[in-house]
């Protein structure tokens, strides 16, 4: 029989979405102008996914500062809090689970409750991504915005190119992290289970 938790509140749920296609724009314009020539066009022309790409990342900054405002105000930001005690131990337990341990029907390790709406695993990459690349993301994309603001050189190297290089860098990161992301939004009661939840805001779990 399952329970329903109401893990996802409206202002979750409307960043989410937000984020998800902001980033869908990010990476289609960021490729169409990596690709994209003066008589070549890759998905969109060069003109038009610079226009967009610059639009969709300040609609990101901007919807950024609500996560992180968010969570600090709200009790939400618990949900991203790393406790050290058995860190190791509880992510290489995730990690069985997810290579060997689901393939064979065992339960969850840490399933999911109104106190710890994220496994270990889950938490940490999550960490990693929202308050570490997403920040760099930001902060060398204005530094490509605004060259001006960027440091001249850098150990002997042009602090443009370490700014975009840094910039496509944590993009790639981001976008392979959002692949993955989806593939285990897959893994829930049902596969659409937890697609469901960011759109009513209630977790449905079997697990009592």
């Amino acid at each position: 029989m399952s329970h329903k938790m109401y893990l996802y509140p409206k202002w979750v749920r409307g960043w989410h979405v937000l984020n998800a296609v902001l980033f869908l724009v990010l990476i289609v314009t960021g490729l169409s102008m990596q690709y994209s020539g003066k008589d070549s066009i890759f998905i969109i022309g060069f003109a038009n996914a610079v226009k967009w790409h610059n639009f969709a990342a300040i609609v990101l900054t901007i919807n950024y500062i609500v996560f992180v405002t968010g969570n600090l105000t709200t009790r939400n930001g618990r949900y991203y809090r790393i406790s050290k005690q058995n860190f190791w131990s509880d992510l290489l337990i995730q990690l069985k689970y997810y290579s060997m341990g689901m393939f064979k029907g065992e339960k969850h390790p840490f399933p999911v409750t109104e106190q710890s709406k994220f496994n270990p695993l889950q938490k940490f990459t999550y960490v990693l991504a929202m308050y570490l690349a997403l920040p760099l993301l930001i902060i060398s994309g204005f530094g490509l915005l605004f060259p001006e603001i960027t440091i001249k050189r850098f150990a002997g190297v042009s602090g443009l190119i370490l700014t975009d290089i840094l910039h496509i860098t944590m993009g790639f990161l981001l976008s392979v992290f959002m692949v993955i992301h989806i593939y285990t939004c897959t893994l829930g009661t049902k596969p659409w289970s937890l697609f469901k939840g960011i759109i009513t805001g209630y977790h449905e779990s079997d697990e009592l």
